[in-house]
């Protein structure tokens, strides 16, 4: 006899799921990652696996039915198998598709709240690129826009990282970084690039029209023409001890101040 939720539902179980040929499907992982996707109505979701503890957790948020009927039972030894090693699932993981790719103008419209756009030029690295669109979400930020062709899938440990804000926050793949920044100044935005060797304090940026917060990767920073793009830079003041934040933490400051007085 099949186990029963504590609501009298009958859970599928499969204790040992297997890997399925590659059909461009991705893996999420982690509560607050699937939850937020099994919530997004525009989440292909192919199959589903979970502890017992965690489909009782899910259980808990008023999920729609025939979204957790994707999901079967799974030991975690079982779900550690399907994903890469070392992956911290929290007894959860979804097989899905990617979500459809947003266009620049259609998500980035300003209409007339001022809410920010976040850049990131040639960040890599995932658990960063998942805390800036944590953080962007935060802070009512519009989009997320990335170079389509450095930037890691969004999924597994960047969509852990970014604790379901790849389910809300649209995503802009572009391929020029430069040229998106362009787009966006024709739409009125202040493009604002963060630079440790900047004088202007990013307190200092404008709160008349929307900003678009654009970051370069630790170390390297901007790169040339993207920063030559960008309508000013600005510094985010530390201490002389410390050379420079990790790229997540300036991405959520400067986004305070982008909002500070909207929010």
């Amino acid at each position: 006899m099949q186990p029963q939720n504590k609501n009298g539902r009958r859970r599928k179980t499969d204790s040992s799921p297997r890997p399925k040929r590659d059909d461009g499907a991705l893996w999420l992982y982690g509560r607050h990652a699937a939850a937020a996707a099994l919530a997004n109505p525009n989440r292909r979701i192919k199959r589903g696996f979970a502890t017992r503890n965690a489909m009782d957790w899910l259980l808990t948020l008023n999920l729609a039915e025939q979204r957790l009927a994707l999901i079967e039972d799974a030991r975690p030894d079982a779900i550690d198998r399907l994903l890469q090693p070392g992956a911290v699932h929290q007894g959860l993981a979804l097989e899905a598709f990617d979500l459809e790719r947003a266009r620049l103008k259609d998500v980035c419209e300003p209409d007339g709240s001022q809410r920010p756009v976040v850049v990131l030029d040639q960040i890599t690295d995932p658990q960063n690129i998942g805390a800036v669109f944590r953080s962007a979400a935060a802070f009512g930020a519009r989009a997320a826009i990335v170079q389509e062709r450095r930037t890691p899938p969004l999924s597994g440990a960047l969509a852990k990282a970014a604790a379901g804000a790849i389910e809300t926050l649209p995503c802009v793949k572009a391929v020029n970084i430069a040229r998106a920044l362009e787009a966006l100044k024709d739409l009125g935005y202040h493009c604002a690039g963060l630079a440790g060797e900047s004088a202007r304090p990013v307190a200092d940026m404008p709160r008349d029209r929307p900003i678009a917060v654009v970051l370069g990767a630790e170390g390297a920073g901007l790169r040339q023409l993207v920063g030559e793009t960008c309508d000013a830079l600005y510094r985010i003041p530390i201490t002389r001890e410390m050379e420079s934040l990790n790229v997540s933490n300036a991405a959520a400051i400067a986004l305070y101040e982008a909002t500070r007085q909207t929010l």
